[in-house]
């Protein structure tokens, strides 16, 4: 069982910078796939960034070159550093961990989840 608490959330301008951060309870998840998800309500979740085991990254389009997903595995935390951020990156972003992920940004392929942290991105 891994326990994950996201932290960092908040409300910046336009260009703006943020980094969450991802708490995991279990020294295991440095041996699952880590990945960021954000969903607005009434829609889909959606994957937009993962690091497996390894250390290999996938981002989504939407925000490649603007996001960075990191990992520290001495202190079992997962981070999202978010650049150049824009009003429609406002919505709630979760972390999650998977142990068997084949496809980085398949929200279905995740067995773990925490409970979210609003961010929030003004014009």
């Amino acid at each position: 069982q891994v326990h994950l608490v996201e932290s960092g959330g908040g409300s910046v301008q336009t260009g703006g910078s943020l980094r969450l951060s991802c708490a995991a309870s279990s020294s295991m998840y440095s041996n699952y796939c880590m990945g960021w998800f954000r969903q607005d309500p009434g829609k889909e979740r959606e994957g937009i960034a993962a690091i497996d085991s390894d250390g290999s990254t996938s981002y989504a389009d939407s925000v490649k070159g603007r996001f960075t997903i990191s990992k520290d595995n001495a202190e079992n935390t997962l981070y999202l550093q978010m650049n150049s951020l824009k009003p429609e990156d406002t919505t709630m972003y979760y972390c999650a961990a998977g142990d068997g992920v084949v496809t980085a940004l398949r929200v279905f392929e995740y067995n773990y989840w925490g409970q979210g942290t609003q961010v929030t991105v003004s014009s």
